[in-house]
């Protein structure tokens, strides 16, 4: 009896565990899988309750999957030595970062790819949606101009590379808190960086602007990923009538230790 009552108990605890483990991967939205690459597509459930931004994210992470699918396969018919070891494994995500003023929704999109090369790589890229046209939007609304090497692109590149060493600090790693690291964040919107808005203490507002940086932009490998902030404030003498509507607060202590 004490035998039964055994296996039965066994049987249970692994009935959970399957469940929690089955829990805790969830299914992708999209997939591409053959002998050449492994390559999936998630995105957050926030994201899945908004039909246009979702349709939108969907589309272009199925272009992804379709471009490193074919790059896989030219790769392959190339130089097949490389896929002894199988083929490219590759992941995108994207997942809701902030959510101001019930309308500008700033999306988090990360990926991992691994091509077998001295080790897997991972990049960043941020989506800015307006909920009320359905679209995507860049920050320039918000300011009265963003032009190349203006004064409000200046401003904020002296601001984000102010963050950085700030990080850079934190992490010990200073020594590469220089010019050299720093000089692909440029004054302009192609290139200062990839934005989201930060979420504020102050219920529908941003505390300013937050720009991320995959591993090699402003340091090494090693140091991986990068998040400078700006706070509103700097910006303040740049903001059009709905940048001023829409930033105000700080930053949640949080936001700040989990980027």
């Amino acid at each position: 009896m004490k035998l039964v009552l055994k296996l039965a108990v066994a049987l249970l605890l692994s009935a959970v565990s399957i469940c929690s483990s089955l829990a805790a991967d969830p299914k992708p939205d999209a997939v591409v899988k053959n002998r050449n690459i492994d390559a999936r597509v998630f995105l957050d459930d926030k994201i899945k309750a908004d039909a246009a931004l979702a349709a939108d994210c969907l589309a272009d992470g199925k272009k992804w999957l379709d471009k490193n699918a074919a790059d896989a396969a030219a790769s392959r018919k190339q130089d097949p030595q490389f896929f002894k070891d199988g083929g490219w494994d590759f992941e995108r995500k994207y997942s809701i970062r902030s959510v101001v003023a019930d309308r500008y929704v700033s999306v988090l999109r990360d990926d991992y790819m691994d091509t077998h090369g001295a080790h897997p790589n991972s990049d960043v890229n941020t989506v800015l949606w307006d909920k009320s046209e359905n679209k995507r939007i860049s920050i320039r609304p918000f300011f009265t101009e963003t032009a190349d090497n203006g004064p409000t692109m200046k401003a904020m590149v002296k601001a984000v590379i102010a963050s950085l060493r700030i990080e850079k600090k934190k992490r010990d790693t200073s020594e590469t808190a220089t010019e050299e690291w720093f000089k692909g964040v440029a004054p302009s919107l192609l290139k200062i960086g990839a934005a989201t808005l930060a979420p504020s203490t102050e219920t529908g507002k941003s505390s300013g602007l937050t720009f991320h940086y995959p591993p090699y932009a402003v340091g090494p490998y090693a140091e991986g990923q990068y998040v400078a902030f700006v706070p509103w404030e700097t910006l303040k003498p740049y903001l059009t009538p709905e940048g001023a509507r829409i930033f105000g607060g700080a930053r949640p202590k949080g936001d700040a230790d989990e980027q």
